[in-house]
């Protein structure tokens, strides 16, 4: 289908349709690579895919459940499976290798479009509150939302496989949905665009500052980071004659690396420790003694018990000291690396 026919055939100007998908395409580029990025760096350049390798997908994925927004239940229930995890793992991983792909060479540009939205939405929604110093997986989200809706409404034209096929006029760009799933004018914007992108603009807008509010404190208030430092949360914490046990999940702190565990303590009511374990025995810890949940794994490192973030673990700690113990009020106190401390009441 040549220009002209196209100006004859729809009210909507062909050539504004044209300018705009041109004038995205460093934006189509950048966008799909950063999605087709994601396939590469797991398939081709690391195995991040292999549950029982190094930087494992599913682990990432683990990173954002203390916090995530909406889809908690969602992430809960596969980092719970690591079955049903590692399906998810490989269809996204690649979902996003095919909507890059198509959507650098500009193939089905409104449909890709949809897809980036969405996958920009998932990780706005699970992720936004990652990231040490620069917000960086809730910028990626919001940028992924006004990408997506913004190409959908451009499509692509030159240096596009969509604009080829229409310069050719192949049959299949002749069908009703060619125009909704790949490029080109589309008469239903007639008289309704100015409204559409308004519409579409303000409510991504919205969502920027309501997720930025949530996550960070960014519009008003106090500013707040939930990766700069460690937080761990302790549940379920008993004291037997043979036992302490208790869960523990790591919910804040950085995302690359663990907080270390360098002290576990049992204190008396007047702050007298009764019982002690220090780095070097907390590396040593029984792994049969960490139930995890999760697939992010509380476990012995070299000098201190590792937990990474999102991990829930339930622990249990053996000594002959809690036999002696009196009936009373305890406390169980956790100590990171960083001097960070978190405690529980104990009941004994």
């Amino acid at each position: 289908m040549n220009d002209s026919r196209m100006e004859a055939a729809s009210p909507t100007s062909s050539r504004t349709f044209n300018s705009a998908g041109l004038f995205t395409l460093a934006l189509r580029l950048v966008v799909g690579w950063t999605y087709f990025s994601a396939f590469w760096r797991r398939v081709a350049l690391e195995n991040k895919l292999d549950p029982e390798a190094a930087g494992y997908i599913g682990e990432k994925f683990n990173h954002f459940l203390p916090n995530a927004l909406l889809i908690k239940p969602l992430i809960e229930y596969l980092v719970s499976n690591p079955e049903a995890l590692w399906w998810n793992m490989v269809a996204f991983t690649i979902i996003e290798g095919v909507v890059g792909l198509f959507l650098m060479f500009g193939l089905f540009t409104r449909a890709v479009s949809v897809a980036v939205f969405g996958l920009a939405m998932g990780i706005l929604l699970g992720a936004g509150w990652i990231g040490t110093t620069c917000l960086d997986e809730w910028q990626i989200g919001i940028l992924g939302l006004a990408a997506g809706f913004t190409m959908f409404l451009t499509g692509s034209a030159t240096y596009s496989v969509d604009g080829w096929m229409m310069k050719k006029d192949l049959g299949i760009t002749r069908k009703p949905w060619f125009l909704w799933l790949g490029s080109g004018p589309i008469d239903a914007f007639n008289n309704r665009l100015k409204p559409l992108v308004l519409v579409g603009a303000l409510s991504i807008l919205f969502i920027t500052l309501a997720t930025n509010q949530i996550f960070h404190g960014g519009v008003w208030g106090t500013l707040h980071n939930k990766s700069v430092r460690p937080l761990v949360e302790i549940q379920n914490a008993t004291l037997t004659s043979d036992r302490l046990a208790f869960t523990l999940q790591r919910v804040e702190g950085a995302d690359v690396y663990g907080s270390f565990l360098i002290g576990l303590s049992v204190l008396d009511a007047t702050g007298n420790t009764v019982m002690e374990l220090d780095g070097a025995a907390l590396a040593q810890f029984p792994k049969e003694h960490i139930h995890n949940a999760y697939v992010s794994k509380v476990k012995p490192g070299k000098h201190s018990l590792i937990l990474p973030l999102g991990a829930k673990a339930e622990l249990h700690v053996m000594d002959q000291a809690f036999a002696e113990l009196a009936i009373g009020e305890y406390r169980l106190l956790l100590t990171d690396i960083s001097g960070a401390t978190w405690e529980a009441v104990l009941q004994r």
